[in-house]
């Protein structure tokens, strides 16, 4: 997650992807297989390492390995894949390919280099994703994302000026398919960080700016309510920010409820310890 405002990045938390369903559901276009009939596809490929690309591939065999490699938490292979269609001209794929590029750059084996090379790489791809299908809406939420990464490596009125065009995608990529929970999510997390941003440096965003992005936490709350709606409990953080949310707001009633649910969400990954461990503090300083 990548920072759009000043103070810290915006979406690493919520994006540091892991292998959770919360991204791995709404962005593996309802590919259901078995284990069996993958290795039973080209299972030699994998062993390989992808060395050889054939001109007559079949996109739609490439995305269930790529699926399957995604689920299965294999960054680098998937990475090695998709990368051998970089020129690809099929939105899915190079949509995919923006956020292997970006999960290779959060590993904590990727140098710093590395990391900014693949950021901007990632950037590359769901903006061609972007020109091939401006009708895809994984392709909007990947360049909103990616474009949120780049960010940090740009200076502040960049941060703030490509905040609003990150907002546009994600709304974009909503109205396409308003059942993705986690670009619900995502925009919240926009709301509630520049609802919360500093006097500073909403002053420092004024002078660069003559409108600079703005927002409320009933806004931030309001989208929520809609990415729990969407698909209930399907990720720890939304519940989390409900209960932060409504701290903001003088709700304690309200904020004790969704903080519980927090604590209390089973903890699969790493970031869902953490975000129990936030909700346990945040329920012993009410």
């Amino acid at each position: 997650m990548a920072a759009v405002v000043i103070a810290r990045p915006l979406f690493r938390g919520c994006l540091r992807l892991g292998r959770l369903r919360v991204l791995r559901k709404p962005l593996c276009r309802g590919v259901i297989f078995s284990t069996g009939s993958f290795l039973a596809y080209g299972a030699h490929k994998l062993i390989s390492g992808f060395a050889e690309v054939h001109a007559s591939f079949k996109v739609d065999e490439v995305i269930e390995q790529a699926d399957y490699l995604y689920g299965s938490g294999e960054t680098e292979k998937l990475h090695q894949l998709l990368v051998q269609h970089k020129n690809s001209d099929d939105a899915e794929l190079l949509w995919r390919l923006a956020r292997a590029s970006r999960d290779l750059a959060q590993l904590s084996t990727t140098s710093a280099e590395e990391k900014r090379q693949l950021a901007y790489e990632a950037l590359e791809y769901a903006k061609k994703a972007l020109e091939k299908n401006e009708s895809n809406f994984a392709a909007h939420k990947w360049y909103a994302i990616c474009l949120s990464d780049v960010g940090d490596f740009e200076g502040i009125k960049t941060k703030i000026g490509n905040a609003i065009v990150i907002k546009e995608h994600f709304q974009r990529a909503v109205e396409l398919n308003p059942k993705d929970a986690t670009t619900i999510h995502l925009i919240g997390i926009w709301c509630y960080t520049f609802a919360e941003m500093p006097w500073y440096q909403r002053k420092i965003a004024a002078t660069l700016f003559a409108t600079p992005p703005t927002s409320t936490f009933q806004e931030a709350l309001r989208y929520f309510h809609m990415a729990e709606e969407a698909d209930p409990n399907f990720y720890s953080k939304n519940l989390l920010f409900l209960g932060k949310t409504y701290l903001k707001l003088n709700n304690k009633k309200m904020a004790l409820l969704w903080l519980s649910k927090a604590k209390e969400y089973p903890a699969h990954t790493e970031e869902d310890k953490q975000v129990q461990k936030e909700a346990l503090e945040l329920l012993n300083s009410i």
